[in-house]
């Protein structure tokens, strides 16, 4: 039987608090390397949240294990003065893979998160 343990995000601060983005292209800030090895039954399930302190919305882009091919880009628009929208619903990562994430406009965006480890 699988066992889950709820973790912070890699990328944030020892305290868990959350990951603010200040790079505008890729490759964007780390929010969060999943656990290496390709085993079945082993990964990372990833929750993230992002808030939008601008007047004006933002467009992000999470960078999910990859920067290079637009099959690992997810888009979307953070609403002006937003409180948090979910924007990583539990997907599941392993191997080491790196989610990142950029934004239209540096520092006005913030994701907050965890992460169950699934073993």
């Amino acid at each position: 039987m699988a066992t889950f343990t709820k973790a912070k995000l890699s990328g944030s601060a020892a305290d868990g608090r959350g990951i603010k983005i200040t790079t505008t292209a890729t490759a964007g800030n780390v929010i969060h390397t999943a656990v290496a090895g390709t085993s079945a039954g082993v990964f990372d399930e990833i929750w993230v949240w992002a808030t939008n302190t601008s007047t004006s919305a933002v467009k992000i882009t999470i960078e999910y294990g990859g920067v290079a091919d637009a099959d690992d880009l997810i888009e979307v628009t953070i609403p002006a003065e937003s409180g948090l929208q979910q924007i990583l619903p539990g997907l599941i990562l392993q191997n080491g893979l790196i989610v990142r994430c950029f934004a239209a406009s540096a520092n006005v965006v913030v994701l907050h998160g965890f992460v169950n480890s699934i073993a």
